[in-house]
């Protein structure tokens, strides 16, 4: 049971991690390029849609991991996107809210870890 949770909070915090990273990192590649207007906006759309392509498979795989079909699927699939598409922030927020309460921090330690974690996110 503890591996099947740690299973799903890893396969969560993955699939934000693209959509967390993607602005920063197609940003970066553009400065990197040397783009400018057209081109720098042409590039940045192309590379942010393929990090949702990819954070849209991973929300694939994880509705797959729970068996979810029909209705239920849908309505997963759509948040999930949703989530990704908004930078991932709620859902990287619940993925480290998870982990200090799979370790039973309070208080301090708790708020601590959950800022590391998120900034942890951000990174990726």
């Amino acid at each position: 049971m503890k591996k099947r949770i740690t299973a799903a909070l890893l396969s969560f915090v993955f699939a934000a991690a693209p959509a967390l990273a993607s602005n920063a990192a197609c940003e970066a590649q553009a400065t990197e390029k040397k783009l400018a207007g057209a081109a720098k906006t042409s590039f940045l759309k192309k590379c942010e849609a393929d990090a949702l392509g990819s954070a849209a498979a991973a929300c694939e795989a994880q509705a797959a991991e729970k068996k979810l079909a029909g209705a239920a699927k849908t309505s997963f699939m759509k948040k999930c996107e949703t989530d990704a598409a908004a930078g991932g922030a709620s859902s990287a927020q619940a993925a480290c809210e998870k982990s200090a309460a799979d370790k039973k921090l309070a208080g301090a330690a708790k708020d601590s870890h959950i800022k590391k974690c998120l900034s942890d996110a951000a990174a990726k």
